[in-house]
């Protein structure tokens, strides 16, 4: 099987090349023969550090590429058995500041790759999206779920509900062979220090306060990436083509709850804390129900949130020199230098 990994140099999609290497090695007699394309345009979130191990794997490739090249899109499906759709802006800060790039990539770079999947003879497409799209919860409230009414409330959840509805037009009107994958909030190795568990954790170890946004009682549920990378594998592998799985890591914290167990890992003080501002438009509360991955599928999460956490610190301990170039710039024009200005 050949995938097409797009934004495979990001958090989640780094994570789901190294997850599928490491299941389906290189074949042996008889064995599965797996290899990978990934496809990233190296946005300042797309980070090749994240994936020094595959470099010399014969079933992996890199490509540096945009995924609304048309012409470099189709020339790449015509020899891809499934897509697998990670390339996403994605913080919705910088979607409050400048929309434009979210509406290009989410939108319009889904849109391209949609229609290479259906000109190439209806190639297997996957979509990486988000429960942000169902809008804010009240703390009474069911969790989402596959038929929750799409509420979207920033520019990037916006645009991410615009390519849901893009896929499933697709599947309905052309037969394209199309699932998506609803997740809640990530968090693992590799995430780029401008989410709230990174941030918390590189700001701590380098002596600086945590901003907190509002009261800290915004909820989420808490997903570890390599939990999520499996719930894809078995949604690609054994999912009902048309179908929506909505994946959670059942486990619903608020902002606040976070960072006191990040303070208490790391053995830091309240007096490390700032509140700041809030952000427009915060949503209060998301929260998923995975019961139907759970029925058809047999996923559940297997990391526990105090695991997961207690891993991820450790590992941004440990990885100073990852996160720091990131930090100082100095990622981002080593790979201008490298790859050219684009």
């Amino acid at each position: 099987m050949k995938i097409l990994v797009t934004g495979g140099a990001g958090f989640i999609g780094s994570n789901f090349i190294h997850h599928i290497l490491k299941k389906y090695p290189a074949s042996t007699a008889g064995g599965p023969d797996y290899k990978i394309v990934n496809l990233d345009v190296l946005t300042y979130a797309g980070n090749l550090e994240n994936l020094k191990e595959p470099e010399n794997n014969p079933n992996y490739e890199f490509i540096k590429g945009d995924i609304t090249d048309r012409d470099l899109v189709n020339r790449l499906i015509k020899d891809i058995d499934i897509i697998v759709n990670f390339a996403a802006e994605s913080h919705v800060d910088r979607s409050i500041l400048d929309s434009s790039d979210f509406i290009r990539t989410n939108i319009l770079g889904t849109h391209v790759l949609l229609e290479a999947a259906k000109n190439n003879e209806n190639k297997r497409f996957h979509h990486i999206s988000t429960d942000e799209v169902f809008g804010s919860l009240g703390s009474n409230d069911s969790p989402f779920n596959e038929n929750t009414p799409y509420d979207p409330r920033s520019p990037y959840s916006a645009s991410k509900a615009a390519s849901d509805h893009l896929v499933r037009a697709y599947y309905h009107t052309y037969g394209l062979p199309a699932t998506i994958s609803n997740c809640s909030n990530n968090y693992g190795l590799y995430q780029f220090p401008e989410k709230l568990i990174p941030l918390f954790v590189t700001n701590l170890i380098e002596g600086e306060k945590i901003p907190l946004y509002g009261d800290g009682m915004n909820v989420r549920d808490w997903l570890h990436v390599e939990d999520h990378c499996e719930a894809i594998d078995l949604i690609i592998h054994k999912g009902r083509v048309g179908e929506t799985y909505c994946v959670g890591g059942d486990s619903e914290k608020t902002n606040k709850e976070i960072t006191h167990k990040i303070l208490e890992l790391m053995g830091k003080g309240e007096e490390m804390i700032e509140f700041v501002k809030d952000r427009p438009g915060h949503d209060k509360r998301y929260a998923i129900d995975f019961s139907k991955i759970r029925e058809e599928l047999g996923w559940k999460p297997k990391i526990t949130f105090e695991e997961g956490l207690k891993k991820t610190v450790d590992w941004y301990k440990d990885n100073e020199s990852w996160w720091k170039n990131i930090k100082s710039g100095e990622y981002e024009k080593y790979y201008k230098k490298q790859y050219g200005k684009n």
